[in-house]
């Protein structure tokens, strides 16, 4: 679907599992720009140095759908290594375990059938037919989970359940909220309250006290109750328009308001025109460029415990590893909410305790004074 903390270990794991009106929550400060960290490397696991690097950026962590596959053969065990080496190099870290409540994906022990060309019951009544061939419908070779099924329902709700306990995970991240209802028009509300359904049994599954985020859902009033947190993905050009980031802005200020985090996700690839492998070295060059941009949109926007994901693509290599000295710098608390100086222009400003942000969604451009 990609903060910096000065306080104590025990001042951190309070922050982590404190919430407010029972919401439990990431470890947040706002000292420097506070950071969400999201990687995988379907080859292995990380390297020491790698290790160093990604835990001394953020405090909040999900590890990807396919983290040392090939090494493990089974995601959650990368996901169990990982969470463990995090938690050591950096105690109260909160970290996620991911999974698509949409997409087969084959790297889990519970999911590893979906990769077969003859899918065994009962997963194969998990999923969609494709209508012209009978067959699962796919994306590449990826099938589509049917969110309608309620054996699915009651079978994906109890893996995610078992895999955070076992990976001994802070919480559940939750990509694709969708259902496939674009494929099932007629069934449109059906799907969205299955989902919700699915959302619901999943919280309880895996438990009061461990962390719900949902990508792309905060939208949706049923899904916005049963979140803990919500990822503002933003992988469309359209979702970087100026009337899109002030709409963002608001939800933020209301999943803030509700005592729940956010996750403030940019893409840079999106900004791309040319068709760039997600491999290319231009990106890191680019994503270092458009930075101060995106970092001073969050920023106008930002809440207490949401929380910045900047890079390009999913991968370890496409963000996570990457030096960006802004998000280094003090940043201190906010004193007081943004300002739109004139209410027809599209300019913003925000003063912090150690910045002074100002932003111009018009022309995609802005600046932060460090102090």
């Amino acid at each position: 679907m990609s903060g910096r903390f000065h306080h104590g270990a025990v001042a951190l794991l309070a922050l982590a599992t404190t919430a407010i009106a029972g919401t439990p929550l990431p470890p947040f400060s706002w000292d420097t720009t506070p950071v969400y960290q999201m990687f995988g490397d379907v080859k292995r696991l990380l390297t020491d140095a790698e290790l160093s690097k990604v835990s001394s950026t953020s405090k909040f962590h999900c590890i990807e759908k396919n983290h040392a596959f090939q090494e493990l053969k089974a995601a959650e065990k990368g996901a169990a290594r990982e969470i463990a080496r995090i938690k050591s190099a950096s105690p109260g870290s909160a970290c996620l375990f991911y999974l698509n409540s949409a997409y087969a994906y084959p790297f889990l022990t519970s999911t590893r059938m979906f990769g077969r060309d003859e899918i065994p019951q009962p997963q194969r009544s998990f999923l969609i037919d494709d209508p012209k061939t009978g067959q699962p419908a796919r994306r590449g070779s990826v099938p589509f989970f049917d969110v309608l099924d309620p054996a699915f329902r009651a079978w994906w709700a109890e893996m995610a359940g078992t895999y955070v306990k076992e990976t001994g995970a802070d919480g559940l991240f939750v990509d694709q909220m969708h259902g496939f209802a674009h494929l099932r028009k007629p069934q449109r509300k059906e799907v969205q309250a299955a989902q919700v359904e699915l959302m619901q049994m999943a919280k309880k599954a895996i438990g009061a006290d461990k962390i719900l985020l949902l990508n792309n859902g905060a939208h949706i009033p049923a899904l916005f109750e049963v979140g803990d947190a919500f990822m503002f993905e933003h992988y469309q050009p359209e979702q970087l328009e100026k009337e899109a980031i002030v709409a963002d802005w608001a939800l933020m200020k209301r999943v803030a308001e509700a005592g729940k985090s956010s996750v403030w996700r940019i893409g840079v690839e999106v900004e791309i025109d040319e068709n760039v492998s997600w491999d290319d070295a231009r990106y890191e060059q680019f994503s270092k460029e458009r930075l101060t941009y995106h970092l001073a949109v969050f920023l106008i926007g930002a809440r207490p415990h949401s929380y910045f994901q900047y890079g390009w693509g999913w991968k370890l290599q496409n963000g996570p590893l990457v030096d960006y000295p802004e998000l280094k710098k003090p940043l201190g608390k906010p004193l007081s909410e943004f300002v739109r100086p004139d209410p027809a222009a599209w300019t913003f400003t925000r003063s912090f305790e150690h910045a002074e942000v100002k932003v111009d969604l018009e022309k995609k451009k802005a600046t932060i004074n460090w102090r």
